[in-house]
């Protein structure tokens, strides 16, 4: 007699993750022929010369393993780029590292100096990934919530959470959900608050081009001090419209580097050669990075001036390709049932804010991506008209 094959229990590393909303909302979107504008990437096609430049590479044999960390013409043009416009000087050498992605910049730069029992503030709400990702390291996230209502960062609040413990901020601007964006003077008060500290920053900036109304991206490369402890980390995928590339950076000093890329070696070790050299190529034009904040400043006030027509109140939208909307005109259901409730009813699939949240905080706010054609923000405004 022939017992079952036995599968080992496995105890889990990430106990309380599940399916994530993105994944549920995108699937319900489909199912419903919902117009998709929770998950937050283009619906549109890259520039036809980006496809050109990779094919080229493809073409030319430039197909094995690159240097673990970049192309090195790669990482020249990312450090001639952080200098012309942020006027700091990294060295692509020993400073600039090339990710798959700014998810995996992320995870590579909090298993580099998060160890067992070390404190990470997160400011909530975040991305989704931040959490996971210092539980994996082993620390202790502190949750931090952004100024209810504004988003605004409470710097009492965030000088309250730290300890001797604290061993890195996390900081997203322009920021995803609420599409604030931070003020130099806010990047300084950072500063001012980090100052004397052994605290680093891993600085969050794929969003850094879509910045709109004339305010300007602060990275934290343009303040010395915050410059001096951070890791920064940025996508090509945002801002080239290509987020299947899995292609970003990281810009840290040098003794931040080295650590970092002991761990990249590891994970990852290096990222696929012909996108970067691509890349490489399309970035000796900064023009379409250039253009980025009018293309999408012209989406948004569209998307704006379409949702003013309905009873959802468009909240500001300074950064990044999201808006938020408070809804509490039109419904007082919870934030996930509200967008189940849009995504099946009305046919345009939103995300709710409580999922940027541990435990879900609820304040009647959708968010809703812009990143889009403008045939499709049409479609979704005269659905939305109805409610």
């Amino acid at each position: 007699m022939h017992t079952a094959p036995h599968t080992p229990h496995l105890a889990s590393r990430l106990p309380t993750v599940g399916t994530t909303i993105f994944t549920v909302m995108s699937a319900l979107a489909a199912e419903r022929g919902a117009v998709n504008l929770g998950q937050g990437f283009p619906d549109f096609d890259c520039d036809p010369a980006l496809l050109d430049r990779v094919t080229a590479a493809m073409r030319e044999g430039l197909n094995q393993y690159p240097p673990m960390a970049g192309v090195p013409v790669l990482r020249r043009v990312v450090a001639d780029k952080i200098a012309r416009l942020y006027g700091h000087a990294y060295d692509a050498e020993t400073e600039i590292t090339i990710t798959a992605g700014a998810t995996q910049a992320i995870l590579t730069a909090i298993l580099c100096c998060v160890h067992p029992g070390d404190e990470v503030i997160v400011l909530e709400p975040c991305y989704d990934s931040y959490a996971p990702n210092i539980e994996l390291a082993g620390g202790t996230v502190v949750r931090v919530p952004l100024t209810p209502g504004t988003f605004r960062p409470d710097f009492a609040k965030i000088a309250a959470a730290m300890s001797p413990k604290t061993r890195a901020i996390l900081v997203n601007s322009p920021h995803n959900p609420s599409a604030t964006v931070w003020t130099r003077a806010e990047m300084l008060q950072l500063d001012a608050l980090l100052a004397g500290t052994e605290v680093l920053l891993i600085s969050d900036e794929v969003y850094e081009h879509m910045v709109y109304d004339g305010v300007p991206h602060v990275s934290a490369s343009s303040i010395p001090g915050l410059a001096a402890r951070a890791f920064v980390v940025s996508s090509f995928g945002k801002t080239f419209h290509v987020t299947g590339w899995k292609v970003g950076t990281v810009a840290a000093p040098a003794p931040l580097t080295a650590e970092f890329r002991k761990v990249h070696q590891f994970n990852v070790f290096t990222v696929n050669t012909p996108v970067q050299h691509g890349l490489a190529r399309y970035l000796d034009d900064p023009a379409p990075y250039l253009a980025l904040p009018a293309f999408y400043q012209r989406k948004r006030d569209l998307f704006r001036a379409g949702l003013a027509q309905t009873r959802l109140r468009a909240l500001p939208s300074e950064g990044t390709y999201f808006q938020t909307v408070d809804y509490s005109a039109v419904s007082s259901l919870p934030e996930a049932d509200f967008c189940r409730w849009l995504t099946t009813e009305i046919g345009v699939a939103a995300i709710p804010l409580s999922a940027f949240y541990e435990g879900g905080y609820e304040q009647g706010i959708a968010r809703l991506c812009f990143a889009k054609k403008d045939e499709t923000l049409q479609t979704a405004l005269q659905r939305l008209a109805k409610i």
